[in-house]
């Protein structure tokens, strides 16, 4: 055999690792989370949130700054260790001729890659596209779709900023109209979310856009409910599953929605830039290319895909991203980041002047929470974490939100949760406001 031809060799070898037995999570894991799984067999996922040996080892595979405490986990996730090594090595391989390397070897990649998300969404391979974060994926939605002037959308103002603009910016170029409601969260009624939306439609409402997870405050909104309601008045549903997507124990086709677009690099800790676009499969033609594509009615999904060149490394090392999070469980996984969640809000409520803005109930919101100090603006808070005890948090001022958006991870400690408890504590008794003010 050649030495050209061994080499192609192990570097398709090394390409397909992600998806096969011989994954780094395997080479580097596969004992660990077999002994620490063992554990916890036996337990329910409820159960098995709350055992910190288990989670301990879960801790261990990320590499994050032990001088700063990240509770900001929903704007973006750390990859664990492996997912980091994995990109690395990619990286590694494409600059040893990258237009060989990436379009010859890596390219090849894409196909088993869309296998391992569809399994992981629950639907056919043939309705993912593979971009670079949730922002691409729903703005090719929401500029793809053929809509005429005079037709109606209906957002809510808590919805992501640059979606809200997407639809502005349709609505001042071709004169559709973009309508939000506006909700006071936290809300613990899917009912009156649903019927808020209802009683928004006329008969010019083509689509409704939803939120999943709400990012300022983690409101879990009922998507197949709304998407019930509205596939019988022949509306359709676009998702944004930018915070929902590798937490919450869900599979996509199951929300009854028309397209669902998510970014990877949250909590499902991928390489930081990916994303996935799902539209469902008699959609996909009609759906027009947010890129050039030299069949823009194409029922093919890939025609999504054409973003010219892109980081192949980030992508192919989403697979191994997909293999950790497997490892551990979507259901586990997202018990845990409730119990972890529910830990210091529990404790924190009771705090006087001290605010929450979100459910404590697994129904309406998971990982994400909401936090003020009265007499505090929230920048102000958030400087007071960060300052006095390296705690990272986003300060949040958007329509009627104004709070501490908090957000832990599988990787996230309980004693770092503890400290936050603390650090609220403190800062709330040195506050000049008065409690309800």
């Amino acid at each position: 055999m050649t030495t050209s031809r061994r080499n192609f060799l192990q570097k398709a070898g090394m390409l397909a690792g992600a998806f096969s037995a011989n994954s780094l999570v395997n080479q580097l894991h596969a004992r660990g989370f077999e002994a620490a799984g063992n554990k916890i067999d036996l337990l329910s996922p409820l159960e098995a949130a709350e055992d910190e040996d288990y989670w301990s080892f879960i801790q261990q595979a990320y590499s994050v700054n032990p001088g700063i405490i990240n509770l900001n986990n929903g704007g973006v996730s750390p990859a664990p260790k492996v997912v980091q090594e994995a990109v690395d090595r990619y990286n590694k391989m494409a600059n040893e001729g990258p237009s060989y390397y990436m379009w010859r070897i890596m390219d090849m990649g894409r196909e088993p890659l869309r296998e391992k998300l569809a399994d992981l969404a629950g639907c056919d391979a043939n309705e993912v596209a593979i971009n670079r974060n949730a922002t691409e994926a729903l703005n090719t939605v929401i500029y793809g779709l053929d809509l005429k002037k005079g037709d109606e959308v209906i957002g809510t103002k808590q919805d992501y900023p640059n979606m809200i603009q997407a639809w502005k910016q349709r609505a001042l170029r071709e004169g559709i109209v973009y309508k939000q409601i506006s909700f006071d969260f936290p809300i613990e009624n899917d009912g009156q979310i649903v019927k808020s939306f209802e009683n928004a439609i006329t008969p010019a409402t083509k689509v409704l856009h939803i939120t999943h997870v709400i990012n300022w405050v983690g409101q879990i909104m009922p998507v197949k409910k709304i998407a019930q309601m509205a596939r019988k008045k022949g509306i359709e549903v676009l998702v944004d599953g930018a915070h929902s997507f590798g937490l919450l124990n869900f599979k996509i086709p199951d929300l009854e929605a028309d397209y669902f677009g998510t970014s990877l690099h949250k909590f499902l800790s991928a390489p930081i830039g990916s994303g996935m676009l799902w539209i469902k499969k008699d959609k996909i033609e009609k759906i027009w290319p947010l890129l050039c594509n030299d069949q823009p009615r194409s029922s093919d999904i890939r025609k999504f895909e054409t973003l010219g060149t892109r980081s192949f490394p980030i992508e192919q090392g989403i697979g191994e991203a997909i293999n950790f999070h497997n490892g551990i469980g979507n259901e586990r996984k997202q018990q845990r980041i409730h119990y972890l969640k529910n830990y210091w809000a529990e404790r924190a409520k009771d705090i006087p002047k001290v605010k929450l803005h979100t459910s404590l109930k697994p129904a309406y919101a998971c990982a994400i929470c909401g936090v003020s100090v009265d007499g505090m603006t929230p920048g102000e808070l958030g400087i007071q974490l960060f300052d006095k005890y390296k705690i990272h948090t986003t300060s949040i001022v958007w329509e009627n939100i104004s709070c501490v958006r908090v957000t832990p991870h599988v990787y996230t400690s309980l004693k770092d949760l503890d400290k936050l408890v603390k650090a609220l504590d403190e800062i709330a008794s040195a506050s000049k406001g008065k409690k309800g003010s």
